[in-house]
């Protein structure tokens, strides 16, 4: 048998079949339109755009979401008649898109479709229709429009309820709440009782009312920009704000604005206007602002006046503005770093003159009263010549014979009292050491290595077993002056290494005066070590009273 009679009639089928699927795929689709029903209510439609056309009901199918079509029965609980479509006794499974064909003669297919949400009891405050807000006293709530369409329809009743009680004596399509204040917000729900086929059915719509403060308008305040001038930076950007103050709840009617010379801001001339109005807080009050900016800040800006206008529904009110350059902050800097720079160079040179400073003023101080005290001597010099070796005891020698009394006395006229020097032979020397530490005003310890310890002396200086042997007697009468009457301040001096052992071998009383003073060292073998007007001799200087006792004295013979 030949089979090509068989393939031609297949190509015919398939080329069909493909026609008719691009035929549906062709229908001309209108906007969809969306609901939020509540579970058990029932719900009419009927599309905007059916209602202004006379198309033949027989024309008409309608689909679910399954593309399953839907049946006209109305014994059915959801079913149609030509453009119009009845859900009854709804559940949340009924949820989907609904679309309705429609095919004229012609052959021409139009798809009206339709989203159906169904919600429960519990979630009704979370689907309301468009809120009512406004200051008017008394208040209009329209039932939503598919709740009215089908009340009207079908010849229903209205019944209203606030927060989900009943109202009593409201059955119109809208309800006026009169007088209102903030007692009256709440959510306001329709409900449209109906018969379609002797059974009754219900519809609902909720809007949410709230009620806003009353208009006050206030004469329009200015509050920024609150000085006639500002800086700015030639060259750089800048933001000039402008805020006006109008009243409470006057949205509408606050306005802030720029004008530069008289003339609205152009943008082309590097200006940029931006205004935002504002009812802010629990008080309601309304506040508009008006921001300019510009770019680059030109030399002609300088010279230019912008004016800040503020306009009310009855007031107007303005405030020029001019710009002033800014000084450069790099010469203010240069001042406060130069300023810095001579307190810390002040600082310095106190922390490392302050000895010398102090030298330099004393002749301009005025006297103190320990320096008007009748004392004959400045300083009372004990030393120890115990367990030296020859070197160290001709050092010490050498520095209180011949360096200590010819600065101290014979350049800068201090009296001093060294042991076997001033001391008469014969006199009682317990008594002589008392009435002369009494008599001085500091007491100079010379410290050598091995101060403290051992026995044995020698009498190449002026000084005797009696009298210098740390311990004895003398020291016992400065410390006890030192520590416990604080009569007299000690110069500690050392003369050579401290050694292994340190201070330790000393008096206790004497430690605790190192403690709190360290030793001067005396710079034995320095070049200008000599010198009158070295470091070391500043600083005895500076440790000795301010006024030597011989002049003080002399002072007062005068």
């Amino acid at each position: 048998m030949d089979a090509s009679p068989l393939l031609l009639i297949i190509f015919v089928v398939m080329s069909t079949s493909e026609l008719s699927e691009t035929a549906e795929l062709a229908c001309e689709q209108s906007g969809m339109y969306s609901f939020s029903i509540l579970e058990g209510e029932a719900f009419y439609y009927m599309h905007y755009a059916l209602t202004k056309r006379n198309l033949s009901d027989e024309k008409f199918t309608w689909y679910n979401s399954k593309n399953e079509s839907l049946s006209s029965d109305e014994e059915e609980r959801i079913h149609y008649h030509g453009g119009q479509i009845f859900f009854f006794n709804l559940v949340p499974e009924d949820s989907g898109v609904y679309t309705a064909r429609h095919t004229n003669p012609s052959g021409k297919c139009s798809e009206y479709p339709l989203e159906v949400s169904v919600f429960n009891a519990s979630s009704r405050a979370r689907f309301l229709y468009g809120g009512i807000k406004n200051s008017d006293v008394n208040k209009k709530v329209p039932c939503p429009d598919n709740v009215k369409k089908t009340c009207n329809m079908f010849a229903g009743n209205f019944t209203w309820y606030k927060d989900f009680n009943l109202l009593q004596g409201n059955h119109g399509a809208d309800l006026w709440v009169k007088n209102t204040s903030k007692e009256h917000e709440g959510i306001y729900t329709c409900i449209c009782t109906w018969k379609h086929s002797h059974k009754v059915y219900n519809s609902s719509g909720s809007r949410m009312l709230e009620v806003e403060a009353p208009a006050v308008f206030r004469n329009t305040e200015i509050l920024t920009p609150a000085s006639k001038e500002q800086f700015a930076v030639e060259g750089s950007g800048i933001k000039l704000n402008c805020t006006v103050f109008c009243g409470t709840q006057v949205y509408r009617d606050c306005h802030a604005s720029w004008h530069v010379n008289g003339a609205a801001p152009n943008q082309v001339d590097g200006y940029n206007l931006t205004t935002e109005t504002k009812t802010m807080g629990p008080s309601q009050n309304t506040f508009s602002t008006a921001i300019l900016t510009i770019e680059k800040v030109s030399a002609e800006d300088f010279h230019k006046k912008f004016k800040c206008i503020g306009r009310g529904l009855f007031t107007t009110n303005d405030v020029t503005l001019t710009l002033k350059r800014r000084e450069s902050i790099i010469p203010l800097v240069i001042r406060c770093l130069s300023v810095l720079f001579c307190f810390v160079f002040a600082a310095v040179l106190v922390k490392c003159f302050a000895i010398d400073l102090a030298l330099f003023f004393r002749p301009y101080l005025p006297l103190g009263s320990h320096n008007k005290d009748a004392k004959l001597y400045d300083a009372f010099v004990v030393y120890q010549m115990q367990s030296m070796d020859k070197v160290t005891e001709e050092a010490l020698c050498r520095f209180v014979t011949q360096i200590l009394p010819p600065i101290l006395e014979e350049k800068c006229g201090y009296r001093l009292f060294i042991q076997g020097r001033d001391d008469i032979p014969g006199e009682d020397r317990l008594q002589l050491v008392e009435d002369s530490i009494n008599q001085s005003r500091r007491l100079m310890v010379i410290l050598t290595p091995g101060s403290g310890s051992g026995s044995e002396f020698t009498d190449q200086c002026p000084a005797s077993a009696e009298n210098s042997v740390i311990g004895g007697f003398d020291w016992q009468v400065g410390l006890h002056h030192a520590l416990v009457q604080r009569e007299m301040s000690v110069i500690l001096i050392q003369l050579g290494d401290t050694g292994p052992q340190g201070y330790t071998n000393l008096p206790v009383g004497l430690q605790h005066l190192i403690r709190k003073s360290a030793p001067l060292k005396w710079p034995e073998g320095s070049r200008g070590a000599r010198a009158w007007n070295s470091r070391f001799w500043k600083r005895v200087r500076y440790l000795m009273p301010a006024r030597p006792a011989e002049k003080c004295r002399w002072s007062a013979v005068v």
